[in-house]
């Protein structure tokens, strides 16, 4: 039977492409240390179990294409706190930060249309952008310099009449840049100038380092009919399962045109949407906490990988990933070996290769992509199990 040449042109996606081989790895008794994906494991809050148990409805129907009362409300106030005035209304409630994307790109850009992001880039992106026939381009960003974003004149070269969207993750998901108000500022009269949406990706607002002060692209005026705010609760809050996300927006004429297409999927789960009002309604010394051990984290992984030979990283201001170049040719093929011929004393280690996450994916050959979402401990057993593996490798 037929499989359709949309889903033939995808590609598995880098972060989960060697799940097999891990899989296999644990039936032969092995424990895997998984830095492949982003999944936090510090606690969720009890508030968002507490009020899904609190609930007592006997029928659970339908909620509202954008989502209960309850939680736009609850986000805003978040978002106010933040000095970003987005009242509920301009707030859409969707599917996890992904579901949020799809419709947004839906909403926004027609088949050929081009999308303009950073190199490297979130390698779901792409994956998004292959299921509606958009193409994705990208202007290149290094860590020779932290991966700032380079000049106005390097980012213009690759706009171009069918540009429609800046898509920018910051902090960034794979780098760890956090952008500055200058940066901002720069992409935003790129925008304006060629008539363009700033799509900004913030799942990652709370995980910042080294006392730097977070600014959104919603703190800067003159864009509120172009700007479109991603948003989620699976890494703020540690709750990746629930698949709560969120759009935020003042451009009315983009929010009608999201609803239109979100009520093909009816709605959101209600009692998640419960859940997670009342995780904006909780403490906020709860970041506080989570920033102080991802920032040990970071410091950890980022000492460890610095005494490995032949290892050259960059040190993330933001987010939870580092991408280190390997002595390897071909980091894929190091990840796989890793799950399927090597352990220490019964431990490996999973990995995602940097190649999905690049425009060119030679550029990522040599390049992984860790997350250091496991606690200190475990990332230095995971550091000395690349070590040793890379020794072995090599040898």
């Amino acid at each position: 039977m037929k499989i359709s040449n949309r889903v033939q042109k995808i590609q598995f996606s880098a972060i989960r492409k060697l799940t097999p081989y891990a899989q296999e790895a644990k039936k032969n008794g092995k424990k895997v240390y998984h830095l492949n994906i982003g999944a936090p494991d510090v606690e969720v809050p009890q508030a968002f179990f507490d009020a899904i148990g609190d609930f007592q409805g006997k029928v659970l129907k339908y909620p509202s294409a954008p989502g209960i009362d309850e939680l736009r409300e609850s986000w805003s106030n978040y978002y106010k706190k933040r000095n970003l005035n987005f009242e509920p209304e301009n707030i859409f409630i969707t599917s996890g930060a992904s579901e949020a994307l799809l419709l947004v790109l839906m909403t926004i850009a027609d088949e050929g249309d081009e999308i303009i992001t950073t190199n490297p880039f979130y390698s779901n992106y792409k994956t998004y952008m292959d299921q509606l026939n958009l193409k994705i381009n990208a202007f290149n960003t290094s860590p020779d310099n932290g991966f700032a974003l380079p000049s106005t004149e390097e980012i213009e070269k690759v706009i171009s009449d069918k540009s429609v969207a800046f898509l920018i993750s910051n902090p960034t998901n794979p780098t760890g840049a956090v952008y500055s108000r200058e940066e901002l500022e720069r992409l935003k009269e790129l925008a304006i100038k060629h008539d363009m949406y700033i799509i900004t990706d913030e799942v990652y607002r709370e995980f910042i380092y080294d006392g730097l002060k977070y600014l959104s692209f919603a703190e800067l005026e003159g864009i509120d009919d172009r700007l479109i705010l991603l948003d989620s609760i699976s890494k703020r809050f540690g709750a990746c399962g629930a698949r709560i996300g969120a759009i935020a927006a003042k451009n009315k004429d983009i929010l009608t045109s999201i609803n239109k297409l979100a009520t093909g999927r009816l709605a959101v789960p209600t009692l998640e949407q419960i859940g997670a009002a009342a995780l904006f309604n909780s403490d906020e010394s709860y970041f506080e906490e989570v920033n102080k051990e991802y920032e040990k984290r970071r410091n950890t992984i980022y000492e460890e990988l610095k005494k490995i030979d032949g290892v050259s990283v960059y040190k993330p201001k933001g987010a939870f990933y580092i991408m280190p170049t390997l002595p390897v040719d071909d980091a894929e093929d190091f990840a796989k070996w890793l799950l399927t011929d090597f352990d220490v004393d019964g431990e490996t280690l999973m990995m995602a290769p940097a190649d999905g996450f690049f425009y060119n994916s030679d550029e990522g050959k040599n390049k992984v992509r860790l997350a250091f979402v496991l606690n200190v401990n475990d990332i230095k057993k995971a550091m000395n199990i690349l070590k040793e593996g890379l020794r072995k490798y090599n040898s």
